[in-house]
C-alpha cells in the first residue's frame, strides 16, 4: 500500500470552492487503495490578515503571541478540508500542530521542528482515515504555539513524510512545476521534469518562490520523493525532485532566478588590518542579518580599503543600526546603502563539468550594456548583483544565451 503525503497551499484552499476541489484529489488517491495524509496552508490572503491586526494592535508586539494569531488561519482550513471529505465519504478528521504534536524550539516566528510524534497520524492512516495537519505550526516545550516562518507548510509537508516513510510528497501549488525561468519574463520559459535536490535548494534560496528552502533541506537530507503540481489540473505530471543520480540526461544548466529582495551595503574607508572584516561581519551576526555576495577591493596604500556586501532589504535598517554603532571599533569613513538592486543566478549541476560558463554568463550580460556590481558562486550556481532596472533583460538574454527553452545537446 502506497503512502502518500499531500500538501495544498494558500491558492489552492482560497475558497470553499477550491477546498471541495481538493478534496476531490485527496479523494482520487484515497480510492486508489493509497494511505494519504494531508498538509495545508490557510487560504489565501489570511496570514497576511492575521499580521496585519498583529501590527495594528501594536508594532511592539509580543512575538508567541504572533503565533498564536497567525496560526489560526491554517486551523480554519483543516476543519473545512475534513468536512468536504467526510461530504464525499472519505473519512476524515483534522489536527493542530499541537495535537500532532510537531515539536518545535522556542524561536517565535522562525520556529526550528525538533521532532514529530507520528503515532495519531499512523494509527489514522491504518485505519482508513485521513488526516488533515495544520502546516506551519507546531508546539514548543512549553506548550506554546509556534510558527515555522513563511512558507512553513512545505516544510511540515516534508517532515512528515520523513516521519511517516511516505512513498511520495506531492506539493500542489498555482503552478505545474518548476521552470527554467519565471515564464512572466520569459514566455518560452520550459517546465524541468526532474531537478535535483541541490539544485532546487539553491533556486529556492536565490529568489524561486515554488519551494521553500527548508523544505528541500529537509527533503534532501531524508531522501524525500519529492513532486511539484498544481492543484488546477485534473492529471497533473509536475516536476520531480529527486537525487542526481536519477536523471539521465543532465542538462549544463537547469535554472535561471532573480531576487528583489537585496539591499547593498559599502564600508567606505575601512581600515586595511586583520580583524576588520571580522568585527563587520560579527556585528552582522549579532544583528541576526545574513550576509550574502562580499566584495572587498585592494588598497593602494595598505592603509584604507572599500568593502561591500548584501543582506536582505528585510534587514538592512538593522544592520545598518549595527554598522554605526561600530563605526569607532571598526573604522569606516562613511556607511552607504542601495535599495535599487537584484541579484541574477544561473543554477545547474553541469557547471561542475563544463567548462566557460561564467564567461559565456558576463558576455551575454556585457552585450546588453548590464554593469556587474557583485559576483558570488557556488559548485553549481554563478550569481550577479545588478541594478533592478535591468533584472528582465537579464533573465531573458541569459535563458537565450544558454538556450533554456530547448534541452541542451551533447
Amino acid at each position: 500500500m502506497t503512502r502518500i503525503v499531500q500538501k495544498f497551499g494558500g491558492t489552492s484552499v482560497a475558497d470553499v470552492d477550491r477546498i471541495k476541489n481538493v478534496a476531490r484529489k485527496v479523494k482520487a488517491e484515497y480510492d486508489k487503495g493509497h494511505q494519504v495524509a494531508v498538509v495545508v496552508s490557510a487560504m489565501a490572503g489570511v496570514t497576511n490578515s492575521l499580521v496585519r491586526y498583529c501590527q495594528d494592535v501594536s508594532p511592539d508586539y509580543d512575538a508567541r503571541e504572533y503565533d498564536a494569531v497567525v496560526s489560526t488561519g491554517e486551523q480554519v482550513t483543516t476543519g473545512l478540508l475534513a468536512i468536504a471529505l467526510q461530504s464525499l465519504g472519505v473519512p476524515a478528521r483534522s489536527f493542530t500542530g499541537w495535537q500532532v504534536p510537531v515539536l518545535t524550539d522556542k524561536a517565535a516566528g522562525k520556529a526550528r521542528i525538533d521532532t514529530i510524534e507520528p503515532d495519531r497520524l499512523k494509527a489514522c492512516l491504518e485505519k482508513g482515515i485521513v488526516p488533515v495537519v495544520a502546516g506551519f505550526q507546531g508546539v514548543d516545550e512549553d506548550g506554546r504555539t509556534t510558527t515555522l516562518g513563511r512558507g512553513g507548510s512545505d516544510t511540515s509537508a516534508v517532515a512528515l513524510a520523513a516521519v511517516l516513510k511516505a512513498d511520495r510528497c506531492d506539493i500542489y501549488t498555482d503552478v505545474d512545476g518548476v521552470y527554467t525561468t519565471d515564464p512572466r519574463f520569459v514566455k518560452n520559459a520550459r517546465k524541468l521534469d526532474r531537478v535535483t535536490y541541490e539544485e532546487m535548494l539553491e533556486m529556492a534560496s536565490l529568489g524561486a518562490k515554488v519551494l521553500q528552502t527548508r523544505s528541500v533541506e529537509l527533503a534532501m537530507k531524508y531522501r524525500v520523493n519529492l513532486r511539484v503540481v498544481s492543484s488546477f489540473e485534473e492529471n497533473p505530471v509536475g516536476t520531480i525532485i529527486c537525487d542526481e543520480d536519477d536523471i539521465v540526461e543532465k542538462e549544463i544548466i537547469s535554472g535561471i532566478t532573480y531576487s528583489r529582495d537585496e539591499a547593498k551595503i559599502t564600508l567606505a574607508g575601512v581600515r586595511d588590518t586583520p580583524g576588520v572584516s571580522a568585527a563587520v561581519f560579527d556585528a552582522m551576526a549579532e544583528a541576526n542579518v545574513c550576509v550574502d555576495m562580499i566584495v572587498q577591493t585592494d588598497s593602494s596604500d595598505g592603509k584604507l580599503t572599500d568593502m561591500t556586501f548584501t543582506v536582505p532589504q528585510t534587514d538592512l535598517k538593522k544592520a545598518l543600526a549595527s554598522l554605526e554603532s561600530r563605526r569607532e571599533r571598526i573604522g569606516f569613513s562613511s556607511l552607504m546603502s542601495d535599495t535599487d538592486c537584484v541579484k541574477v543566478s544561473l543554477v545547474g549541476v553541469g557547471m561542475r563539468t563544463h567548462t566557460g560558463i561564467a564567461g559565456k554568463m558576463f558576455k551575454a550580460l556585457s552585450e546588453k550594456g548590464i554593469n556587474v556590481q557583485a559576483i558570488a558562486t557556488s559548485e553549481i550556481k554563478i550569481s550577479v548583483l545588478i541594478a533592478e532596472d535591468y533584472a528582465e533583460l537579464a533573465v531573458r538574454a541569459l535563458h537565450a544565451a544558454f538556450h533554456l527553452d530547448r534541452k541542451e545537446e551533447g
